[in-house]
C-alpha cells in the first residue's frame, strides 16, 4: 500500500501547526488593562513600599556580608510580590516553553 504522507511527515506537520499556533496565540496586540487593586493589596503595595525606601536608606557599609545577602533576598522578594501583585497574571518563561515543546516532540 502506498500512503501519500508517511507517519514522520504528519508528526512534523502537526508540530509545526502546533507551534505556530502557540506563537500566535501568545502575542497579543490588545492594550493590557489596568488591573484596580483591591484595599488589602494596596495596603501590602505600601508597606513593601515603604520596606523597600528602608533597605535603600540603611547604611549598607556598616553591616556584614551576611546581613547584606539577607537585605538583597528581602529586596528581591519584595518586587516579586509587588510585582505578582499589580499584574495578578501568569506567564510562561521561554524555558518553560522550550521545555513544553520537548515534551510535545517527545509524545509525537
Amino acid at each position: 500500500m502506498f500512503y501519500p504522507l508517511n507517519l514522520y511527515a504528519m508528526k512534523c506537520r502537526l508540530l509545526l501547526v502546533a507551534v505556530a499556533l502557540m506563537l500566535l496565540s501568545s502575542t497579543s496586540y490588545a492594550k493590557p488593562r489596568a488591573k484596580t487593586l483591591t484595599a488589602e493589596h494596596q495596603v501590602r503595595m505600601v508597606q513593601i513600599d515603604a520596606r523597600i525606601h528602608e533597605i535603600k536608606a540603611m547604611d549598607l557599609a556598616s553591616l556584614s556580608r551576611q546581613e547584606r545577602k539577607a537585605l538583597r533576598k528581602e529586596v528581591i522578594q519584595l518586587k516579586k510580590e509587588a510585582t505578582g501583585i499589580a499584574t495578578g497574571g501568569v506567564y510562561l518563561s521561554v524555558a518553560a516553553i522550550i521545555i513544553i515543546l520537548l515534551v510535545l516532540i517527545l509524545i509525537l
